[in-house]
């Protein structure tokens, strides 16, 4: 394979170099971007961009994408790094990457899970890459039933039928065999998950909760004994 043109390295170095005025920006401003924002930090003129990202939406999309990819990639570089058959550590592992994911990338954070930008669809394209967290916690709790190895305590409410129907959809798309009520405890671990690091995130929990590392832990523990881990 030949290597790029000079052309087509300068242009990568140009959209990298734009993206990371761009991350900071948001830092700034929220997802509340603009072009001409991100090409007065840079010192140049704001038609330069458009020959690399020709509008807001398209450059917003791009941080979006490259987000939910690095946000993924740690989740799944945690999971992997505890041994397969520990499921509840597995488990535990993927919060943790989350949480300090979070914490160390804060505007992206918010561009992912803050308010919705007015005016801005996010691509389909967007769609699985959102989906990895949840799809990895799903996996552990599949591993942790092919193995023989979850236990999941008895519920007093029983799950509606419409949601088990949404269930079913969602585990035939997958192609997996996991039991539909599994899936929707994994779906409130998920979401405790996400709705726990946004209100650290948001600042949601100050002035009541302090001890924000053992809240955390304390409640992706009890997430966990729901699953049945």
């Amino acid at each position: 394979m030949s290597a790029p043109s000079l052309r087509a390295r300068v242009r990568a170095e140009m959209t990298e170099e734009i993206k990371a005025a761009a991350r900071k920006r948001l830092a700034v401003d929220g997802a509340n971007l603009s072009l001409r924002g991100v090409a007065r930090d840079m010192g140049i003129v704001a038609s330069a961009l458009y020959r690399y990202f020709p509008s807001r939406d398209d450059l917003l999309t791009a941080l979006i994408m490259e987000a939910y990819q690095s946000l993924g990639a740690a989740a799944a570089a945690a999971a992997a790094q505890a041994p397969a058959h520990e499921y509840r550590e597995r488990w535990l592992a993927v919060c943790w990457a989350v949480r300090d994911w979070a914490t160390a990338h804060r505007a992206e954070y918010g561009l992912l899970y803050g308010s919705p930008v007015p005016g801005y669809d996010a691509p389909k394209d967007t769609v699985a890459l959102a989906s990895k967290v949840v799809l990895l916690l799903s996996a552990i709790a599949a591993d942790a039933v092919a193995a023989g190895r979850l236990d999941p305590a008895p519920l007093s409410s029983p799950l509606p039928e419409p949601v088990r129907a949404d269930l079913r959809t969602l585990i035939e798309q997958q192609a997996s065999d996991l039991p539909e009520e599994v899936l929707d405890r994994v779906f409130v671990g998920w979401t405790q998950l996400f709705g726990l690091v946004t209100f650290e995130i948001f600042g949601r929990l100050d002035g009541t909760i302090e001890a924000r590392a053992g809240y955390f832990e304390h409640h992706m523990n009890l997430m966990a004994d729901l699953v049945g881990l």
